[in-house]
């Protein structure tokens, strides 16, 4: 049986070698490796050696008369009649467990070792000990991990030569009192004063520890903490010294006066000095007057905060904001022309439904942004979607099939995000299998296969390569065919599998004996596992946090993964910890299955200090060093040598598509709600506390707005590729302040800029402009749900324009085609807000016109022209019944025309047309128009079960899928 288990624990570690060999990364796997062995066996020795030999002693030195020695018998002497025949294999098995738990926990420490022996200064010193930060980060952490190493083995050295001085006779538990012998009464008084003397030494480094204290308003030491707990600290660090003194002087003097008084004195101080003193200062001192006792302090956590979250240098700019379009120029301001429409929360639908091709493939249920330039080399964003495989159909999910056959994806689809077909369509640049379009020639696009991406299919292993000679990889479907093509994977990735050994180890570790037996298997077949691009590089640098997106571009020619990585810590001096899972939870996370949730540890510094790719195709993961100056990484690069590559070799093409991390967004949009305000006086008050905005589309759901990757124009700049958020007050639903920072890499890469909103004119938050949409066009938007359609509404945009804030907000129609296809979206209006005046129309350019060109009219002015013209009033109302039924009629004919089989997309296209027709003499007509017959449907962020209303205008494609 020991034999078996050993086999599987080889197997492991075995294979985990093959894979970090194959990919270049063994310093990683033998630099862990070897640090986890030498810490094992520090930890198992040491802690044997102490509570071991401590055992051993108390064994020797029991009396030489045995129990009788005191006169009578005991309870203990049955249990010593009982174990010492098997004494040794007691003893033996014993201390192989300790040894085992204590080795396997300072193992698990390795983390904690390598920085403490690899630790680079901060440059920086803390506000009130003047060291260097490092020390704080690298250094007491690891003393805090020996003293309580230290502290565990001399508890139970305690307890078991305890045990065994009782059991031999050392003492008994005796009426009157305890009768101990001089070796046993010697043996435990030295072991309780080491106690006590490393008691003396936790002390006196609890007294730095107190720099992450949480007793204050804030993080960090508080008045109380620095004015009676460091000077408690101190006392009691000398008090547990004397006490250590007068425990080992117990040697020499008999009795047990001199340790019990050492005892009583250590416990009173304890809770006197320790404990009482410093909650009567905070309770009689500081709360009566806590803000200006507490504002130094407070002051230290603002400035260590902004530091360890980087957000010290950003540009926080008075903006005030016009709300009046008439009084502003447009001219000239083409910043919010070409913004992105395109939601890549929703279309993925839409992707999925007209470029999945077979039921076999798959898109990620929330799509990336990123930039192309366009014919005109205009760098223009894009929504990217990976055509990744899910597994083999039903019913050929063998494992041969899923396996050997289906091993991976094929081709990336693009669309630009400002535009869309004449349907409502994404208008694709790269699409189809194999990918054709002027992006994929733009891009000069070799290699579009995806054997490493982000669905869930890719937890399974694949096994590819095997004879080139008879490929059996299923490529991509064949064009106009039932047949298909077939490849062959030559990729340098995955670790051959050609040999019996290595077949043999990995048939134990999937537990699969068909990768033993397989003829299919062969000398060019490779294992290709850990295929989720997040995850490999998860496993390649254990000591980095990974930004939950990973998005894919094609970079020079192939497709590639893009992970951000960041170095985090959560022992920065006064900086304010906060749970890493809340800071960057929001809609996107809540909702995506691609999108990791970060976990819930607590962090209090973090850096970009990495940027990490995945090829594709074969796997190969590389490390680049973003952020030279970032001590934490510094730290890992020595102490894994080569394993970081300098920015300086990423080829052009990769800075190209480097883009501002969305996570460290979100934690500094969560900090810098707070922590704009500098004063600590007015951050005491927090009167001026922003929040992040819900997202609207969620109702009354507490679930933040996610930032948008979109070009946008700060005041006095160019256009350029931002991560961009809004605040609103603490109180209030207006909007506080707009926040971007620059994400294309430069000189301005990662600079963030605040316009913040004046506090005397209300300017709409995104709240308050949903609400404007959905009320001012609910009829119009209904009429185009009708059926069992469904109105979606896109993600909300807010941009500086004109010397104000512009909202802009696509509005899909929820569809399906049919034939049991399930439902996407199709783009049908674009809504615009500039103050309190909004517009809607089918293009971007429509509505913005109708916002600045002053073609708009306030419902209320419509009301008033009609009660002054009665003649007029009775001529609109037969327009506007003429106009409700050319609509309805138009509808009637759109649902006939998908009920064919094929759907008839000319007639649905001419039916649609007429629509927008009736739609527009509605408008003409002065009504918020909703149809006099036939069911309707409520503007809702929830698709419709089964909607049928599809693409508006020329005929669209007729989309395939599974």
């Amino acid at each position: 049986m020991a034999i078996v288990a050993l086999f599987f624990l080889f197997s492991g570690i075995y294979t985990d070698y093959l894979w970090f060999d194959a990919i270049d990364y063994i310093p990683v796997f033998s630099g862990v490796l070897l640090t986890e062995i030498v810490l094992f066996l520090i930890g198992a020795l040491l802690m044997v050696g102490i509570v071991g030999g401590n055992m051993l002693l108390a064994f020797r030195t029991r009396p030489m008369f045995g129990p009788a020695m005191f006169g009578g018998g005991s309870g203990a002497d049955r249990y010593r009649m009982a174990i010492d025949p098997h004494r040794k294999l007691i003893f033996i098995v014993g201390m192989a467990m300790i040894g085992l738990f204590a080795g396997s926990s300072l193992a698990g420490q390795w983390p904690t070792w390598m920085q403490f022996v690899n630790g680079e200064p901060f440059g920086k010193t803390d506000e009130q000990f003047k060291m260097d930060i490092s020390f704080f980060t690298f250094e007491l952490p690891f003393i805090e991990m020996v003293l309580n190493f230290l502290f565990t083995a001399v508890i139970i050295a305690t307890i078991l030569a305890a045990i065994t001085h009782y059991l031999y006779g050392g003492f008994r538990l005796q009426s009157p009192g305890v009768h101990a012998s001089r070796a046993a009464r010697v043996h435990l008084s030295v072991l309780v004063g080491v106690f006590v003397l490393l008691k003396a030494v936790a002390y006196w480094f609890d007294r730095f520890a107190l720099v992450f204290s949480e007793r204050g308003f804030v993080n960090g030491a508080s008045y109380t903490d620095i004015n009676a707990v460091l000077p408690a600290k101190t006392i009691l660090a000398i008090i547990a010294l004397i006490c250590a003194v007068l425990f080992f002087a117990g040697v020499f003097r008999p009795g047990g006066m001199l340790p019990g008084v050492s005892l009583g004195l250590l416990v009173l101080s304890a809770v006197l000095i320790g404990g009482v003193y410093p909650l009567l200062v905070e309770q009689f001192q500081v709360k009566p007057n806590q803000q200006g006792k507490e504002a130094a302090f407070i002051g230290r956590n603002i400035t260590a905060t902004r530091d360890a979250y980087k957000i010290g240098d950003a540009e926080i700019t008075p903006y005030t904001a016009e709300v009046d379009p008439s009084k502003v120029q447009v001219n000239g301001d083409a910043s919010v022309a070409g913004v992105r429409l395109l939601d890549p929360a929703l279309v993925s639908a839409t992707y999925e439904q007209t470029q999945r091709i077979r039921g076999f493939y798959a898109f990620s249920d929330q799509l990336d942004v990123d930039r192309y330039p366009d014919s005109t080399g205009k760098l223009v964003d894009h929504i990217i979607g990976v055509r990744e495989l899910t597994g083999p159909p039903q019913g050929q999910n063998n494992w041969i099939n899923r396996h050997l056959v289906y091993t991976h994806g094929y081709g990336i689809v693009t669309a630009p995000g400002n535009k869309v077909d004449s349907g409502g369509l994404p208008d694709y640049d790269a699409k189809n299998m194999p990918v054709t379009g002027p992006l994929a020639s733009s891009t000069a696009l070799k290699e579009s296969r995806i054997y490493f991406g982000e669905h869930e299919s890719n937890q399974q292993y694949a096994i590819a390569g095997g004879n080139p000679s008879r490929p059996q990889e299923l490529d991509y479907p064949e064009t106009g065919g039932t047949g298909q093509a077939n490849t062959t994977y030559t990729g340098a990735g995955g670790v051959p599998v050609g040999s019996f050994v290595n077949r043999l180890f990995y048939a134990a570790k999937y537990g699969e004996v068909n990768i033993l037996l397989s003829g299919d298997i062969n000398d060019n077949s490779k294992i290709l596992y850990e295929r989720n691009p997040r995850q490999r590089i998860q496993k390649v640098a254990p000591f980095l946090t990974l930004d939950s997106n990973p998005y894919p571009a094609i970079v020079d020619g192939r497709v590639t993964w893009i992970v951000d990585a960041y170095t985090t810590s959560n022992a920065y001096p006064y900086s304010q910890s906060e749970s890493l899972g809340e800071m960057t939870r929001d809609l996107s996370t809540d909702r995506s299955r691609v999108i990791a949730q970060q976990p819930q540890d607590k962090i209090n510094y973090i850096r970009n200090s990495v940027k990490a790719t995945v090829d594709a195709y074969d796997g190969t993961v590389t490390l680049y060093g973003w952020d030279a100056n970032d001590p934490i990484l510094k730290t890992w690069s020595k102490a894994f040598p080569g394993v970081i590559r300098p920015a300086a070799e990423m080829s052009q093409d990769l800075r190209a598509h480097v883009r501002y991390p969305e996570d460290l967004f979100k934690v500094q949009r969560y900090t810098l709600s707070r922590y704009h305000i500098t004063d600590a006086a007015a951050f005491y008050s927090g009167q001026d506390f922003w929040n992040v905005p819900n997202d609207p589309s969620q109702g009354d759901r507490n679930i933040k707005q996610p930032p948008y990757y979109l070009t946008t124009t700060m005041p006095g700049g160019q256009p350029t590729f931002s991560l961009t958020t809004t605040f609103v007050p603490r109180e209030g639903p207006n909007l506080a302040a707009f926040m971007a920072v620059d994400s294309t890499a430069g000189p301005n890469y990662g600079k963030l800029r605040v316009l913040r909103m004046p506090s005397n004119t209300p300017i709409p938050g995104p709240g308050q402009a949903q609400n404007s949409f959905q009320s001012r066009f609910a009829g119009e938007l209904n009429l185009l749900g009708v059926g069992a359609s469904a109105v979606r509404y896109g993600n909300l945009l807010t941009l500086p324009y004109a010397g104000g804030l512009v909202y802009i907000e696509p509005v899909y129609i929820q569809v399906a085609a049919g034939g049991g296809q399930e439902p996407y979206p199709i783009l049908q209006r674009v809504l615009v807000s500039f103050g309190s005046k909004i517009g809607v129309d089918r293009t971007l350019e429509g509505a913005l016109a109708q916002v600045f060109g002053g073609e708009q009219q306030t419902q209320t002015d419509e009301n008033v022209q009609q009660e002054n013209k009665p003649t007029e009033n009775n001529q609109a109302a037969t327009a506007l019944s003429t106009a409700i039924s050319e609509a309805e009629k138009a509808y009637d004919d759109a649902q006939k025309a998908l009920q064919t089989d094929p759907p008839n997309w000319v007639e649905y296209g001419k039916a649609q047309q007429r629509l927008d027709d009736a739609l527009e003499k509605l408008k003409t007509a002065g009504a918020q128009p909703v149809p006099s017959a036939g069911p309707t449907a409520t503007p809702s962020a929830t698709p419709s079960a089964t909607p049928t209303v599809t693409p508006t205008g020329s005929p669209a494609p007729s989309p395939t899928g599974g």
